[in-house]
């Protein structure tokens, strides 16, 4: 079990707005010809609607929250070959706003990591909630649930957690009731951490960060029915079922690579890391739809590989770390699962693509073929 032990005052500040050239607001896609996607494409709105149905984050739709303590005791086959030829014109978008309505984010990772000194934020999740209505949406939710797909949260636990851990014992943990279910509540920040002090008035209590990958798996290895974020933070909260939660996680990579890199301040180096890792052939997605969708009755299907451009022409490929992330770009296309080797092989077979554009939604990263030739590599 890890500690978050307070920062030196001298710890380096984070980076500010590096992520690179951005792409025109203007979609593009590439076809992949003489077949349909393979690989199993997931539905945009299947999730956001079991979302809608069964999570919130108004203190009317919680759960009516009791507190006890409990003891503290991982999809995507290969795609279809797929390579780039014509173009298709999609429906003008509207230039996005500052901060991009959830489910979306803002292009750069968020650099204000506390809220309370020492405490290190999960800062996507922390803004996340920030920006839910006090009726939000299935896919506003789902928006915080990608956002949970890298990082830590914290647990607050009775006593103090390290002199405990030292000692051999084993610390204990809220779990809020619902009846006769039984919610884990975890906080995305120190703040959070601190609306529930005072909400309650128990300082005898203390902050214990964990992975979100190890949280899940202790959701589902009980009987626990979900999730509760940041309970005492009024509205800024987030029920969260357990099946969606599970099926989020079942997805995405079980090491959460690409999205935690893409979650951390910028630094020159962060290009050539996340590189790096796409050459250590993490799953990756692509977002795939019709071409001639207005093709006349009994034409043949056309599918295509969703693309961007740069102010100066240069085409990027889309490619997402997981499903969620072509669902909350709000479009019609669907995710595809594509193997790392045959995006290698697509920029090694065509120089005309310039790069990739990685999680449009945000926090994106765009890499250029140089950064890239850990992974054009591979296709060698």
């Amino acid at each position: 079990m890890g500690l978050f032990s307070r920062k030196k005052k001298n710890d380096r500040d984070p980076k500010g707005d590096e992520v690179g050239e951005l792409p025109e607001p203007d979609q593009r896609s590439v076809t992949e010809p003489e077949s349909a996607p393979g690989g199993e494409v997931v539905e945009p709105d299947q999730d956001a609607d079991r979302a809608d149905a069964d999570a919130g984050a108004s203190a009317d739709d919680a759960p009516s929250v009791n507190i006890s303590m409990t003891s503290f005791q991982g999809l995507g086959s290969t795609g279809g070959e797929a390579a780039p030829a014509q173009e298709r014109e999609p429906a003008p978008t509207e230039q996005p706003a500052v901060r991009p309505p959830l489910p979306g984010a803002p292009a750069a990772p968020p650099t204000q990591l506390e809220t309370v000194p020492g405490l290190r934020d999960n800062a996507l999740v922390r803004d996340a909630l920030a920006a839910l209505p006090e009726k939000p949406t299935g896919a506003q939710v789902m928006g915080v649930i990608r956002q949970m797909l890298q990082g830590h949260l914290y647990l607050r636990v009775q006593g103090d957690a390290r002199k405990t851990l030292s000692e051999g014992g084993q610390v204990t943990f809220g779990v809020a009731k619902a009846g006769d279910k039984d919610y884990m509540m975890v906080f995305s920040s120190g703040a959070a951490l601190r609306d529930a002090v005072k909400a309650d008035g128990d300082t005898q209590t203390s902050a214990v960060a964990q992975p979100t990958p190890a949280l899940v798996r202790h959701l589902l290895s009980g009987t626990f029915a979900g999730i509760i974020v940041d309970n005492y933070s009024k509205q800024r909260r987030a029920v969260l079922p357990r099946d969606v939660v599970e099926k989020a996680f079942d997805q995405a990579d079980s090491e959460l690579r690409l999205k935690s890199l893409l979650a951390q301040p910028r630094d020159a180096d962060t290009p050539g890391k996340i590189s790096e890792v796409l050459a250590q052939k993490p799953p990756v997605w692509v977002a795939v739809g019709e071409v001639n969708n207005d093709a006349e009755e009994g034409e043949q299907k056309k599918y295509g590989i969703a693309e961007a451009r740069l102010a100066d022409g240069t085409r990027l490929l889309q490619v997402f770390s997981h499903p969620l992330e072509v669902v909350a770009l709000g479009r019609p296309e669907k995710a595809m699962p594509l193997a790392v080797d045959k995006i290698a092989k697509m920029l090694k077979d065509h120089p005309q693509l310039g790069g990739l554009l990685i999680d449009p939604a945000g926090p994106l990263m765009t890499l250029t073929r140089d950064e890239l030739a850990p992974v054009i590599a591979i296709a060698e």
